[in-house]
């Protein structure tokens, strides 16, 4: 039975403890599966060890404590699942212990702090200002980041870099960005320092990672003969760009095929507009349409359109030499079709009003300023129009103004949801008169049949 199996530890598991040199925000699924993997993968894996901290709630960390720090990596495919177990995070720590973190940021050891924070978590926290001022704790990553950084100003433990690896446009520098204002409302030589002393890395990483099910949960536990309370299920592909300073060091990760660039626009583009833009449009256009996860609506003709006839506008605008846009496309169709990977619709649409100002917005103007009607990209903000239409109470940072929008009506609603994305558009009767037009036809789309897990037909 299950119960009588040994938890995971590292008497179980072959003990890789390395000495901890990167500090990780953001204690979730995707960082196993994608940061923490290449840190196991590194040819000098032994000497890099993560402290990963939780956001919002401390579930993971108390998990993963009891587990030493391991959990298992089950690779999904069409055609099986392989399982690994990943040792590279030494320390799995609740994020409101500020006070361990603050310690191992302002170490000397530490060479490299991690962010997996989500797009939203980039806002300007003034709240965070008037508790830094008042000597208390930050309560958002980056407002316990400054404090950290702060620390370590003052114990003159030297430079380090700090590596965004959420999904934005030029993360790197909306990371700096970010965190020096915040720095500057509590302290104007703390952002100096931070400014001249920190690195800010610009990243592009890519792993489909789904919620992990009961029923993974229990399969490594039947496959590998121990329990496992948090295993993280990927697909086989994982790309890592990076570009940027490491002023104190940091994993070689290049040798588990991170990639290291001068430019990472086209890498970041490629990236955001062709998968992420795919993603937002089978989201909501997949689920008005009866759709759960990505595969499913992959295999809608209608949700295959829309996602088709967008990638044909953002490619005209994706230039730079290696990027390889046709096989990129072609990969990510088998990667959407992988029937085992039940990535949920659910999951990716949530935080619309972020992801698709850097999404759907860039090409829908780049098109614009050509002199083309930009209909693929107004279609990914048409459809998600409709779906809060329909679906109101999503999670968004922006839930409140999204709400007041619903209360109106016609072409008032669609541009007052538009200029949550981009106010200059907004104003624009024939932009608005598109996204209404389009947003029109999915609401009057009809439920398609679709093969369920068994292979009938739903």
């Amino acid at each position: 039975m299950t119960a009588e199996l040994p938890r995971l530890n590292r008497d179980v598991a072959p003990d890789r403890r390395a000495p901890v040199r990167i500090v990780h925000l953001g204690l979730g699924a995707f960082h196993r599966s994608h940061q923490a993997w290449y840190t196991q993968h590194a040819g000098d894996a032994g000497e890099w060890g993560i402290a990963s901290f939780t956001g919002r709630r401390p579930d993971a960390a108390e998990v993963l404590a009891a587990q030493d720090g391991l959990f298992t990596v089950v690779e999904r495919s069409d055609s099986g699942d392989t399982f690994e177990v990943v040792g590279s995070i030494i320390e799995a720590v609740d994020g409101a212990n500020v006070d361990r973190l603050v310690e191992l940021v302002a170490a000397p050891q530490t060479a490299v702090v991690t962010l997996t924070i989500t797009e939203a978590a980039y806002g300007f926290a003034a709240d965070d200002v008037t508790l830094l001022r008042a000597g208390e704790k930050p309560t958002t990553p980056l407002g316990r980041l400054v404090l950290g950084l702060a620390a370590r100003r003052d114990s003159d433990a030297g430079s380090l870099a700090v590596v965004s690896c959420d999904n934005l446009s030029d993360n790197g520098n909306v990371a700096r960005r970010a965190v020096v204002d915040l720095a500057r409302g509590v302290d104007a030589g703390l952002a100096d320092w931070i400014d001249t002393s920190v690195s800010f890395v610009s990243t592009s990483v890519d792993r489909i990672t789904p919620r992990t099910t009961p029923e993974d949960v229990a399969l490594v536990s039947e496959r590998c003969r121990y329990r496992d309370e948090a295993p993280v299920v990927a697909e086989p592909f994982r790309n890592w760009v990076l570009s940027g300073d490491f002023p104190a060091g940091r994993p070689r990760w290049e040798d588990a095929g991170a990639v290291f660039v001068d430019h990472i626009e086209p890498y970041e583009n490629r990236k955001l507009w062709l998968l992420n833009g795919a993603h937002s449009i089978l989201a909501y256009a997949g689920q008005l349409r009866g759709h759960t996860t990505v595969a499913e609506a992959l295999a809608d003709p209608v949700c295959l359109q829309a996602v088709e006839e967008f990638w044909d506008e953002a490619s005209r605008h994706l230039d730079g030499d290696g990027l390889g846009i046709p096989e990129y496309r072609a990969a990510l169709l088998d990667r959407f079709g992988n029937s085992r990977i039940a990535h949920h619709l659910a999951q990716i649409a949530m935080d619309a009003s972020t992801k698709l100002r850097m999404r759907a917005i860039p090409v829908l103007r780049a098109e614009r300023e050509a002199g083309r009607s930009g209909e693929g990209a107004a279609r990914m903000i048409a459809v998600w129009a409709s779906f809060v239409g329909a679906n109101p109470g999503l999670q968004d940072p922006q839930s409140d103004a999204v709400a007041e929008a619903n209360n109106l009506a016609g072409g008032e609603r669609i541009a007052s949801l538009l200029a949550l994305l981009d106010a200059e558009l907004a104003l624009e009767p024939a932009i608005v008169k598109l996204v209404e037009d389009l947003s029109a036809g999915f609401e009057r789309a009809e439920v398609p049949a679709r093969a369920t897990a068994s292979g009938t037909v739903a």
